[in-house]
C-alpha cells in the first residue's frame, strides 16, 4: 500500500539545496522530502493532497541551533534579573533591570512571596558588567534581601553566580577556601561571588536549586521545545547535558512522543564524567537514539566567560589588567580528554571563548590527530570567540569546524570594546568573514539561555555585526544575508553530523521547515531579525507558534 503524499504550496521556498535553491512547492510522504520544485513536477509522484496553508508565507529549512541549553525552558521556573528584555515561552514580555539597586528591589519583591522559608530564591540573567559604576553584587548586597534565606543569582553568561550569606555559611566557604573561582575582597573575605564550575558546585549542593547539575526533566523539554517552535528551530542541542539514566529517560520519553516538535542533539558534559569511563559511556549512548534523538555528541570546557573576566585570553589579557581567567581543568588534563574521546571516534564541541583557550584546543586536537589519523571528525570549537586569523588556518587544515557566538557582538561588543579586550581586538570577535575566507565550515549559535533562542536575530548579528549602542564592530567580518541563512541551517547540521537528515530542502530529508512571514532574501538586512515567524513544520506536520508576534 502506497503512503499518500501531500504537497505544501508557498509563496516562495529556499531551500539551501544548490541543485535547486528556490521552489514554490515541496512534496512530504512519511515524514520526509519526495522533492521540492512546481506542482507540476511534483505531480510526478502520483496522487496527492495539495495543503495551501502556506501560499502567502516562505518556507526555509528548519533552523538548526547548534549551542544552546534545554534548561533554556526551566530557566523561566526562576526569576528573571537581566539587563535586557526577554520573552519567555509563553510569550510574555520581561523587562530589563537596569541598576543593581533595581536588581535588588526585585528579589526584595519575590522574597516576600516564598512561604517556605526553605525554599531557595533562585534568580538568573545578571549581569553587572551593565552597570555604569561597574560595581559587584556581595553579600551586603543580598543581605537587603534576607540573610537567612539560601539566594542563588546566576550570571548570564553561566559561569559566574553571587550567593547570599546563608550559601556561603553552608558550603564551609571563608577567607582559607582554596578554590579557584571563590571571589574575596581586599581584606580576603569570601564577596559571594564564585566563577567556574568547581567554586559554584559548592554552592549547589548547599541548596535546593540542583537542576544545573542534575540534568532535565520531561516538562523542561517541551517547554524548551515550545521555544523553539515561536522561533523556527526544528534541531537543537543541549550542550553539555547530564546523561545519568534519569536524564536520558526524559530525552528518550520526549522524543518517542508523536507529538514532540523537536529533534533533540544532547552533548554529555565530559567534565560530567571521568576520562576513563566517559567515551564508553557516550558511545554506549547512541543506542537510544531515534529519528528525534541523537546522542554521542560530547562537549569540553575549557575556559569561561569574557565578560565575566573567566574567560583565558593569550597575551596581552584583559584591556583593564584583570587577571587571566579560569581553566575548568588543567590544560594537562583538557589534553588528555581531547585524546580520549578522539580515539573512541566520538565528536567534540568544545567550549572556547578567549583565544587561549581555543590555542590549547587546536593544539590537543592536531595531538590526537597525528596519534590517532581520523578524517572527516569536525571537531568544533564552539562560541570561537576571540580566536585569530592564524587559528583560523590551523583549524582549516585541521578539519576543525566553528561554532560562532554571533549573539555576543549586540549583547557585549560594546563592552569588549572598551573593557575587555579594546577596540582593535573587540573587531575580530566572532569573525564569520575570516571562518568563511579561510575555508572554515562554521555556524552561529545563541547559546540560550544566555542570550534568546531565536536564529533570525543571530543571523541579522552576523550580518550587520551591530553592538547594542548602534556601533559597527569590525565591518570586515559582516557576512552576507544568504552567508548567514545557510549557517543557520545547513552549516548547523554539518557541525552535528546530521547535514544527511536536515539543513536543507531536499529529497530524502526530514520535512522540517521554518515558515516565515518574509522572504529573508527580499528584505534589508537590517530587517532580518524582525521577520515574524508562524511556526515550523516537523516530519510533515505544521505546529503553529504559541505567540506569532516576533
Amino acid at each position: 500500500m502506497t503512503s499518500s503524499t501531500t504537497i505544501f504550496a508557498a509563496k516562495t521556498i529556499l531551500t539551501m539545496n544548490s541543485y535547486q535553491p528556490v521552489a514554490t512547492h515541496v512534496a512530504v510522504r512519511d515524514g520526509r522530502i519526495l522533492g521540492a520544485g512546481s506542482l507540476d513536477e511534483l505531480a510526478h509522484w502520483g496522487d496527492y493532497t495539495l495543503n495551501e496553508i502556506f501560499a502567502d508565507k516562505v518556507l526555509v529549512p528548519g533552523f538548526v541551533e547548534a549551542h544552546c541549553h534545554a534548561m533554556n525552558g526551566s530557566a523561566w521556573d526562576n526569576t528573571y534579573v537581566g539587563f535586557f528584555d526577554r520573552t519567555d515561552p509563553d510569550g510574555r514580555l520581561w523587562p530589563g533591570i537596569k541598576t543593581l539597586d533595581g536588581v535588588i528591589e526585585r528579589l526584595i519583591e519575590i522574597e516576600r512571596t516564598l512561604d517556605d522559608p526553605n525554599q531557595t530564591l533562585v534568580a538568573w540573567g545578571f549581569d553587572p558588567i551593565y552597570f555604569d559604576d561597574g560595581v559587584r553584587m556581595t553579600l551586603e548586597h543580598l543581605d537587603q534581601v534576607s540573610r537567612e534565606r539560601r539566594i542563588m543569582v546566576q550570571h548570564s553568561n553561566g559561569h559566574l553566580l553571587n550567593a547570599s550569606r546563608k550559601v556561603i555559611e553552608l558550603a564551609g566557604i571563608t577567607s582559607s577556601t582554596d578554590v579557584e573561582g571563590v571571589m574575596k575582597d581586599d581584606s580576603g573575605q569570601p564577596t559571594g561571588e564564585l566563577g567556574e564550575m568547581a567554586a559554584q558546585f559548592m554552592a549547589y549542593k548547599v541548596t535546593d536549586d540542583v537542576r544545573r547539575f542534575d540534568g532535565i526533566n520531561t516538562n523542561d523539554l517541551w517547554t524548551f521545545a515550545k521555544t523553539a517552535t515561536n522561533v523556527g528551530v526544528t534541531t537543537a542541542t543541549d550542550l553539555h547535558a547530564r546523561v545519568e539514566d534519569q536524564n536520558i529517560q526524559a530525552y528518550v520519553e520526549a522524543t518517542t512522543s508523536a507529538d514532540y516538535p523537536l529533534r533533540l542533539v544532547p552533548a554529555a558534559g565530559a567534565l560530567t564524567m571521568s576520562i576513563q569511563d566517559g567515551p564508553s559511556h557516550v558511545a554506549q549512548l547512541k543506542q537510544h537514539n531515534n529519528d528525534k534523538l541523537y546522542l554521542g555528541l560530547c562537549k569540553i570546557m575549557t575556559d569561561g566567560s569574557i565578560q565575566g573576566f573567566t574567560g583565558r585570553l593569550k597575551w596581552p589579557g584583559y584591556i583593564n589588567g584583570k587577571p587571566n581567567g579560569i581553566w575548568n581543568l588543567p590544560p594537562q588534563t583538557l589534553t588528555e580528554m581531547v585524546e580520549a574521546y578522539h580515539a573512541a571516534g566520538l565528536q567534540m564541541h568544545m567550549h572556547t571563548n578567549g583565544d587561549e583557550a581555543s590555542e590549547l584546543m587546536i593544539n590537543a586536537i592536531e595531538a590526537a590527530l597525528h596519534k590517532y589519523p581520523r578524517p572527516d571528525h569536525r571537531h568544533t570549537l564552539t562560541h570561537c570567540q576571540m580566536a585569530d586569523e592564524a587559528q583560523f588556518r590551523r583549524m582549516a587544515q585541521l578539519g576543525i569546524c566553528s561554532n560562532l557566538f554571533a549573539n555576543h557582538i549586540y549583547y557585549w561588543g560594546d563592552q569588549h570594546y572598551s573593557l575587555t579586550m579594546g577596540p582593535d581586538r573587540a573587531t575580530r570577535m566572532d569573525a564569520c568573514g575570516t571562518a568563511k575566507r579561510l575555508g572554515v565550515p562554521y555556524t552561529i549559535h545563541s547559546d540560550a539561555p544566555v542570550t534568546p533562542l531565536d536564529p533570525l536575530f543571530t543571523a541579522w548579528c552576523a550580518v550587520n555585526r551591530q553592538t547594542a549602542s548602534g556601533r559597527v564592530l569590525g565591518s570586515n567580518e559582516c557576512i552576507e544575508v544568504q552567508d548567514a541563512l545557510h549557517a543557520i541551517t545547513l552549516g548547523a547540521a554539518f557541525t552535528l553530523h546530521l547535514d544527511h537528515l536536515v539543513g536543507s530542502i531536499e529529497s530524502g530529508k526530514f520535512a522540517d521547515f521554518a515558515v516565515l512571514e518574509d522572504d529573508p532574501t527580499g528584505v534589508p538586512a537590517e530587517a532580518l531579525k524582525d521577520i515574524p515567524v508562524w511556526g515550523t513544520v516537523v516530519g510533515g506536520i505544521p505546529r503553529p507558534a504559541s505567540q506569532q508576534n516576533h
